[in-house]
């Protein structure tokens, strides 16, 4: 395991690198957990908060490496896709094609990472992704409309696992034809019952975009805006 980086709080903030990036959710709880935010992501995202890399994850990472920029940074986040061993898409037609092909790119992720010699944070949903579960979070424990479990894999650091809260209710939908109704919305897919775009945004806690597909993909900002806080605090030295 690396040991903290030392991260001198001063004028600037400690900046930090978001692969995989999506539409931004983990990267605006970075933000608001205190650090200057880079993006990269494969798909074009005109609605990324943020500076971002419009190109392959990996690839950006490894030139990085090559170059030493990455020593810009103080941690990285990643969320490999892993669709293939995802729980929503294990055993259905989905896992058979879904989006085009499915990938799991969470094993070289981690190497480039291992590799940068930085502290960092690998999520993914609930599944048969290969990462250590070092920290388990749900939307009760922020007291969002999702429950939205996401493990984490962290690499040069750990923090405390937080109480699991019990669920207040069902997640709002249809099953097997019948209406549950339940304090949580589905953040994923159109029919049964899923809530409407300003639900998605409003449980989610994300107002930059209104596309359901990214909303969907997204996770809750509260996540990793406790990630980033918990880091800080753990690894921050305060500029005299």
């Amino acid at each position: 395991m690396t040991q903290p980086i030392p991260i001198r709080r001063g004028r600037t903030r400690p900046r930090l690198l978001d692969l995989f990036s999506c539409a931004g959710g983990a990267g605006k709880g970075y933000e608001d957990a205190g650090f200057e935010v880079d993006g990269c992501d494969l798909a074009h995202r005109p609605n990324y908060p943020f500076p971002y890399h419009h190109g392959d994850a990996l690839e950006h990472l490894a030139a990085l490496i090559t170059t030493g920029e990455i020593r810009r940074y103080a941690f990285v986040h990643a969320s490999p896709p892993c669709q293939d061993k995802c729980s929503l898409t294990v055993g259905t037609n989905r896992s058979q094609g879904w989006g085009g092909t499915h990938e799991d790119l969470v094993a070289p992720t981690r190497t480039l990472l291992d590799a940068t010699g930085l502290p960092y944070a690998i999520e993914q949903p609930n599944g048969r992704a290969e990462i250590r579960k070092d920290l388990t979070l749900c939307g009760e424990m922020f007291g969002l409309g999702v429950i939205r479990h996401r493990n984490f894999e962290l690499g040069g650091w750990t923090t405390r696992q937080p109480a699991h809260r019990p669920h207040r209710g069902r997640v709002r939908g249809y099953r097997h034809g019948r209406f549950y109704d339940g304090p949580y919305v589905a953040a994923y897919g159109n029919g049964g019952g899923k809530p409407t775009v300003p639900e998605l945004q409003t449980a989610m806690g994300i107002t930059w975009t209104d596309v359901r597909e990214e909303l969907t993909e997204a996770i809750p900002p509260a996540y990793t805006e406790h990630i980033g806080r918990a880091f800080l605090t753990a690894n921050v030295e305060v500029a005299a």
